[in-house]
């Protein structure tokens, strides 16, 4: 009985590992260009600062600072029958503007998994 008791706590714990804090799916990369490249047109937006964003970000990117207020500011201005792909760095900042356009009533919105770090990693151009 211990056993099965103890296999289960293994899988729950598995299980919730997983999860994101959201209910939008982080991406791969590729999933993410393939998106980007699909014949529906998507809202492209990377909420990372000003001088992230010059550093490198992928051609056709709004850059939206959501640590500024800039995303917060400019959601009213997208279109919730459009696909959303968010970005950032490595993930925090995309998870939380892609809850906040969930909340909005968003429901087509994919988060890069590994930000911008693994969209470089993966070999992926950028401006």
């Amino acid at each position: 009985m211990q056993y099965l008791q103890t296999i289960s706590l293994v899988l729950f714990l598995c299980c919730s590992a997983c999860q994101t804090n959201s209910g939008t799916p982080q991406v791969s990369t590729d999933a993410f260009k393939s998106a980007m490249t699909s014949n529906a047109p998507v809202q492209l937006i990377d909420v990372r600062t000003r001088q992230e964003f010059e550093s490198g970000h992928i051609a056709g990117a709004l850059n939206w600072d959501i640590e500024t207020g800039d995303f917060k500011r400019n959601l009213p201005s997208l279109d919730k029958n459009r696909q959303v792909l968010v970005y950032c760095a490595v993930g925090g900042r995309s998870a939380t503007a892609a809850n906040m356009l969930q909340e909005a009533g968003f429901t087509q919105v994919l988060d890069l998994k590994g930000g911008i770090k693994a969209w470089k990693a993966a070999g992926l151009p950028t401006e």
